[in-house]
């Protein structure tokens, strides 16, 4: 256990509550994944397709305090079962992201393994815990939580604190982190914001190389919106615009940042135009967005070609960034069929190699608090592209992925 833990656990007691406020709702998700993949393929070196998964969590999430002073913990109990659990541990740092969560790299370790496996895990933790105090203009809040900034609406280059992928599907709750958050409301509306994330390096020192520190100026222009943003994150330095505003009955929106590394100076940025529309008579949304990504490829995939941009691979394995190249297009229209049944077929093209990946996202409320979502993934490309798979530096061997199905049910309450 570390002193923040104890600080927060301490406060949170401390602040004043009824018994039947403790409890603020929670939820109860249980899903399935199907993924398959070609033999040649770098998962066929250890499973065989399809690769099934199944997992479920519980999340409590308990809220103390009155008035000014308030204080929040949710806890996780996380069960995990499936070949790719199996694949991750077999393989280890070569596959990004995945596998069984852990707090190795934060703060404060809040999670504690039940039991585990080859290929299952429990645990239980807790992603939220934290004490925070709201005035007339002051906000403070301190210990294990979430922060999103950025302008993007399906890339966010500027969301540096555990940015989803943009092909998630379930974009309930991102991780929390372990930091100290401020905000000040000025008098006209415009806002101040403050982050210090502490984390833990490789060897679980810690150390500045692996902070964030951050300021977000938030303010209005007209009918419009911007931000600036300065941060040191881990070793670089970030400077980043962005903005939104209204145009005709649709929204523009964007982000430009520039990131001064150990190795280089880069530019990426995001650019979207959103709508909604009533057409068929459904109502409908949609969000039409261009991304650049500096730390990308130009051209050609190989994991020889990968594995020469250091900084490319750090955001990669940090889970900042989820794609390769450099230019994006990205579409994706929200159908509500009924008032209890939502679809939304997307699609996330990259622009130099014309591969893409094609999703299909349904939502069907299928009674009161009980939600069904499903998804379909289907990546297309030809060979040496980003979805249609490229050279492994094993000889005959690909990184290549085929469809993939993703069931949830999730129970509320």
């Amino acid at each position: 256990m570390k002193p923040l833990f104890f600080l927060c656990v301490a406060l949170l007691l401390a602040l004043p509550a009824s018994a039947d406020s403790i409890l603020d709702g929670g939820h109860v998700k249980a899903r399935l994944t199907l993924a398959d993949f070609p033999d040649d393929s770098f998962s066929g070196l250890f499973l065989d397709p399809p690769a099934f998964d199944q997992g479920a969590d519980l999340r409590l999430k308990f809220r103390v305090g009155e008035a000014a002073w308030r204080g929040e913990a949710d806890y996780q109990l996380i069960g995990q079962f499936g070949d790719s659990l199996e694949l991750q541990r077999q393989v280890g740092s070569v596959l990004p992201g995945g596998g069984v969560q852990n707090d190795d790299r934060r703060l404060m370790d809040l999670t504690w393994t039940l039991a585990e496996g080859t290929d299952y895990a429990t645990l239980h933790r807790f992603d939220r815990l934290a004490v925070s105090y709201t005035g007339a203009k002051w906000v403070g809040k301190l210990g294990r939580q979430a922060v999103s900034w950025g302008n993007g609406m399906i890339f966010n280059p500027v969301d540096i604190f555990n940015p989803f992928d943009p092909a998630a599907v379930d974009k309930e709750y991102k991780s929390g982190d372990d930091m100290a958050y401020g905000q000040y409301l000025r008098d006209n509306g415009d806002d101040m914001q403050l982050v210090w994330v502490v984390r833990r390096d490789a060897d679980g020192d810690l150390t500045n190389d692996v902070n964030s520190l951050a300021g977000k100026y938030h303010g209005f222009a007209g009918s419009g919106e911007y931000d600036v943003l300065l941060a040191r994150h881990y070793e670089d330095d970030i400077l980043a615009l962005g903005g939104s505003l209204p145009w005709g009955g649709a929204v523009v929106r964007g982000d430009v940042s520039l990131t001064d590394t150990s190795e280089d100076t880069v530019w990426s940025g995001v650019a979207s135009l959103s709508y909604s529309w009533i057409g068929f008579g459904k109502n409908m949304s949609g969000v039409f967005e261009y991304f650049y990504n500096g730390f990308g490829l130009s051209e050609g995939f190989t994991q020889e070609d990968i594995e020469n941009k250091p900084d490319l691979v750090a955001r990669l394995a940090r889970g900042e960034l989820f794609n390769l190249g450099k230019h994006y297009l990205a579409g994706a229209v929200l159908i509500e069929l009924s008032p209890l049944f939502t679809i939304s077929p997307n699609v996330f093209l990259n622009m130099a190699d014309q591969s893409f990946l094609a999703q299909v996202v349904g939502t069907y409320d299928l009674r009161q608090n009980w939600q069904v979502l499903l998804a379909l993934n289907i990546p297309v490309g030809d060979a040496d592209t980003e979805y249609g798979g490229f050279e492994s530096t094993i000889e005959g061997v690909r990184f290549e992925q085929g469809a993939s199905l993703f069931a949830q049910l999730a129970i509320y309450f």
